[in-house]
């Protein structure tokens, strides 16, 4: 039987450029939101900053900043967005990004070992905006598992 992890992307549209005074205080909060993420428990994978510029060409637009990681299971992930000291800068989301009118968030899984690459997450993001929550890509709002996943045939 194989074992997963769950992926997970996130997007936000910046209000300005990285180096413009808006997005100071967030560049200068970078470093402590990732050690965090590092050190959280059931934490195993994130998309380094040196590697997110390949992901603009992905996605088209060079104002999206593009997070991919992988955790053990949906509660590790969970308990490190809203359980941590994240929490404070997540807080703090609306000084430095714009909303954006379709879901930014997206979840599914993957075998162990497997790292998510801009393709995976933006074949994600829009399978979700486009069906909803499914066992292929799925918020906080539903609890798939691996299993359901699994057994799920995506309509792509």
């Amino acid at each position: 039987m194989n074992n997963f992890n769950l992926a997970q992307v996130n997007i936000a549209k910046r209000l300005a450029p990285m180096d413009d005074p808006i997005m100071q205080d967030f560049v200068n909060n970078v470093e402590k939101i990732n050690a965090i993420a590092d050190a959280s428990d059931g934490f195993i994978w994130r998309m380094q900053d040196e590697d997110k510029d390949l992901g603009v060409a992905v996605f088209k637009d060079d104002s999206i900043l593009i997070n991919i990681s992988v955790w053990k299971d949906l509660e590790s992930l969970f308990n490190y967005t809203y359980n941590s000291g994240h929490i404070e800068v997540f807080k703090r989301k609306k000084e430095w990004f714009s909303k954006i009118k379709m879901m930014h968030m997206a979840f599914w899984y993957v075998p162990e070992g497997y790292e998510p690459t801009f393709q995976d997450a933006k074949n994600r993001l829009d399978y979700l905006n486009n069906h909803g929550d499914t066992p292929y890509a799925f918020s906080f709002k539903s609890k798939f598992s691996s299993q359901d996943s699994l057994n799920y045939n995506p309509i792509l």
